[in-house]
């Protein structure tokens, strides 16, 4: 019996606004740019060496790419769990095939804003509030509830 565990993280700033497609099913996807960094000195010359990661990011849940067209704005600071995927495909009149590694956010993931909307008219409480099917905070926070935490009952 095998078993596994795929389980990606990541807390990053959107590289561009959010890009939805549509799909010739009939559904949409959204497409997300997102952004880490790291900072080390290197051995070699002893200086602080800064690196950014480019990470892939989909998901085709509805309810959570309405939120996202009107919320994912570049530069945002941005929580995404999900899980990894490598797609395989071939371009027309090319001979190799092309591979791009996505997260994959699927239902019972989560996707939250670590920062305030900048200039998008968007209440500072809906841009901290998970989007993770909770609806009891989705609903205070639809209602006004300045923080999130207020409305948790413990």
């Amino acid at each position: 019996m095998a078993f596994g565990k795929n389980h990606a993280e990541l807390v990053g700033r959107l590289g561009a606004d959010v890009v939805v497609n549509h799909l010739a099913s009939g559904g949409r996807v959204a497409n997300m740019s997102i952004a880490t960094d790291e900072s080390f000195i290197s051995r070699q010359s002893g200086e602080k060496v800064d690196r950014t990661e480019w990470h892939r990011v989909v998901t085709f849940q509805d309810g959570l790419i309405d939120m996202l067209q009107k919320h994912a704005r570049k530069g945002r600071l941005i929580h995404v769990e999900g899980k990894m995927q490598t797609r395989r495909w071939r371009k027309d009149g090319e001979d190799s095939d092309r591979f791009s590694t996505e997260i994959i956010v699927v239902p019972g993931n989560r996707v939250q804003f670590y920062d305030r909307p900048n200039g998008n008219g968007a209440a500072a409480a809906d841009a901290q509030a998970p989007m993770n099917g909770d609806a009891g905070q989705a609903a205070a926070v639809a209602n006004g509830a300045d923080n999130p935490d207020d409305i948790i009952p413990f």
